[in-house]
């Protein structure tokens, strides 16, 4: 099955515990039309470049899977029907990175990948 990356950004005025469970239904949603979720990270609370939807901070939320085309589609109508979510983005990739996502490495690992170029 293909591999995919998906970010979604939800409102700002959600608990950190909905935040993630908003993780937990989506990935349910995948499992429910086979696919299944390799990992999933939840990155906070964070300040956005411009508002959207008259909010200015958003939770950020990033899945892992593996999962057939029509299963990430109905995933990805579900997210934009919900009112929480407020943007979506899915990638195809050939791979997942082992181990955490940039966003959440320690700044110090980021900054000792960028002295050794």
């Amino acid at each position: 099955m293909p591999l995919y990356e998906h970010v979604f950004i939800s409102r700002q005025d959600l608990s950190n515990a909905q935040a993630e469970s908003l993780v937990e239904h989506f990935g349910s949603v995948l499992a429910d039309n086979g696919g299944k979720v390799v990992d999933s990270e939840y990155w906070g609370l964070k300040t956005m470049a411009y508002k959207i939807n008259k909010n200015r901070k958003g939770h950020y939320a990033f899945l892992k899977t593996d999962a057939p085309a029509p299963a990430v589609q109905e995933m990805e109508r579900l997210m934009r029907l919900h009112d929480d979510v407020m943007r979506v983005m899915t990638i195809k990739v050939d791979e997942h990175p082992e181990g955490p996502s940039i966003q959440m490495q320690k700044r110090e690992e980021r900054d000792n990948r960028r002295e050794r170029r």
